[in-house]
């Protein structure tokens, strides 16, 4: 009985395979593959996208996704600790900001940041659409970092901060060298996944507006797009962004395959 199940699901495996195979088949033959050349793989309008493509968008990208990480960052280590603290009012805090900016689009912050508070409260954010814009993008990820880092902290073993208080260590002491470097180490692997999600959503800074030399790749790909009445550079914004976010989520892969191994 155990040899023909083992049969039947080898069957149904491999009955599953092939009907992938055939409707892959299938697609490719009843395609246009004269028009997708045309329209998607157009080596005149690719030609015309370098090499702004890299040096401008792909630049502006990564340079976009490292600022709003690191804003994002400084602020999650912040909220983190004061939604752990022991004083009410900075929890309460800590929990509605979170809350607030979890709980809304990114798309609608970034909107907010480019024109609700220039128009309606007149604040001026320095750097023009592009900062607001960035101020957005740090507040999403303020608070998705600051439950990554809360989990960190409280995933170190208590013997850890008993051991330093032992010692004589204050309780700030403790928190900081102690147990923050700790919990860092556990949330490596989700804080980079939050790095690679930034990256993509540098292509919503659109809503706020943009100069020629601020644009990111998406911005930069429909504009071409529109431009050429062609799909071929959204094709290669597509291909860069995989570029660099492939790499990076093997990477956490890798890193989430060692800390399981060294546990």
């Amino acid at each position: 009985m155990a040899l023909r199940r083992r049969t039947r699901s080898r069957i149904y495996r491999f009955s599953m395979y092939a009907l992938f195979i055939a409707a892959v088949v299938a697609m490719a033959l009843a395609a246009d593959w004269p028009t997708i050349g045309r329209q998607f793989f157009n080596a005149e309008v690719a030609a015309k996208m370098f090499p702004d493509i890299i040096l401008v968008a792909l630049r502006n990208t990564i340079l976009f996704t490292l600022i709003a990480f690191a804003g994002g960052l400084l602020l999650g280590i912040l909220f983190a600790l004061m939604k752990l603290s022991i004083i009410a009012p900075f929890r309460w805090f800590a929990t509605a900001w979170i809350e607030l900016f979890r709980g809304l689009p990114a798309l609608l912050t970034i909107f907010a940041m480019a024109f609700i508070l220039p128009i309606a409260l007149g604040v001026k954010v320095p750097g023009g659409p592009v900062g607001a814009g960035l101020l957005g993008l740090i507040l999403v990820a303020s608070a998705y970092m600051a439950e990554v880092i809360r989990a960190g902290i409280q995933a170190v073993p208590k013997g850890q901060t008993e051991a330093s208080r032992s010692l004589g260590m204050s309780p700030m002491k403790t928190m900081f060298w102690i147990v923050l470097p700790q919990g860092f180490r556990i949330v490596i692997p989700p804080l980079t996944n939050e790095f690679v999600l930034l990256l993509k959503d540098t292509s919503l800074l659109f809503i706020a507006g943009s100069f020629i030399w601020s644009k990111e790749l998406t911005t930069f790909a429909r504009d071409g797009s529109t431009q050429n009445a062609n799909a071929t550079p959204l094709i290669m914004a597509a291909l860069l962004y995989l570029v660099v976010t492939i790499p990076l989520t093997r990477f956490t892969a890798w890193l989430e395959r060692r800390m399981a191994r060294e546990r």
